[in-house]
């Protein structure tokens, strides 16, 4: 799986997922800084990467677009840091992996994971 980290995650990110064996990008990387969110989604599309975000709005993204892709994952906590929910991101990666490779939003907070198939719509 191919990752591409949005510009509110820190670098950290790439160091963590990368020794869990993924392959990620820091949008830093490839993107400038004060892109809007609509540019890193069509980025991550066309380049077939799952996009791991702190922002909720690329969830409205999905829903506006009805996008079967690029997958998102959304953290939802206070303190996004690799050394703090960085093992809970990993696992998560790994359950939704079948889900994130056809098209999901996955949603990651301390007490909860949450999966939805994309496209979303009313029913979701």
């Amino acid at each position: 799986m191919r990752i591409l980290i949005d510009v509110n995650l820190s670098p950290l990110w790439v160091t963590k997922l990368e020794k869990a064996g993924y392959q990620v990008t820091h949008w830093s990387e490839v993107g400038k800084l004060n892109a809007e969110d609509l540019e890193i989604f069509k980025y991550a599309r066309i380049n077939n990467l799952v996009v791991f975000t702190h922002d909720l709005d690329f969830g409205d993204v999905l829903a506006v677009t009805n996008a079967e892709k690029p997958s998102v994952i959304q953290l939802r906590t206070n303190e996004p840091i690799p050394e703090i929910v960085g093992n809970l991101v990993i696992n998560a990666l790994k359950q939704f992996e079948d889900k994130l490779e056809k098209g999901a939003l996955i949603t990651i907070s301390p007490k909860k994971m949450r999966a939805r198939i994309l496209p979303i719509n009313d029913k979701g």
